[in-house]
């Protein structure tokens, strides 16, 4: 059996739910370094494009505010269209010798969209406008998929249902949630 390194960081869950016209991002707070955690109100998730964007991230914190710093360039270039942005983004990542070693992955959420981006140059935009990433983010879409399906609840409140059920079960997830609406 492969042993992990103790320094391997693994931390969070991050979901996004479109619904009845209205966004919401979400994350739990918890930090880990190797089986220890190192922090429970860490924040991930932060507004761009002059608060018209939630965006959130899993993995290394460092790289992944160097990319969403990034991000942010991309929508001011493009003046704001998302799609351009993020495929912008993904392209840089995939391709500049720097950005190529970052670990982490955003997920974005506007009032229309929803999208995954990743190092490997994957934009990806779900069907059922539900984008989860990190250590408990399968935890939190099958939450997200069976409330969004039986229950009238809000975007809003779909995200914290998501996390809180994520956080019962993934280790790497608490109960500390901080969620935006788009």
């Amino acid at each position: 059996m492969k042993r992990e390194p103790e320094t391997l960081i693994r931390s969070t869950t991050v979901i996004g739910v479109l619904r009845d016209g209205c966004a919401a991002l979400g994350s739990d707070g918890q930090m880990t370094l190797g089986s220890t955690v190192m922090k429970h109100s860490t924040r991930k998730i932060r507004r761009l494009y002059q608060g018209k964007l939630v965006a959130g991230f899993a993995g290394a914190t460092a790289d992944a505010v160097t990319l969403l710093d990034r991000f942010e360039e991309k929508l001011e270039a493009f003046n704001g269209k998302l799609d351009r942005a993020a495929v912008e983004l993904a392209k840089d990542w995939r391709t500049d010798k720097y950005l190529r070693r970052l670990e982490a992955m955003l997920a974005i959420v506007s009032k229309d969209r929803a999208l995954i981006i990743s190092g490997t140059g994957d934009v990806i935009e779900p069907e059922d406008g539900i984008v989860a990433i990190g250590s408990g983010s399968m935890y939190a879409l099958a939450a997200a998929r069976a409330l969004m399906k039986h229950s009238g609840l809000s975007a809003r409140e779909i995200v914290q249902e998501s996390l809180k059920i994520a956080a019962d079960i993934c280790i790497y997830t608490n109960d500390h949630i901080v969620v935006e609406e788009a």
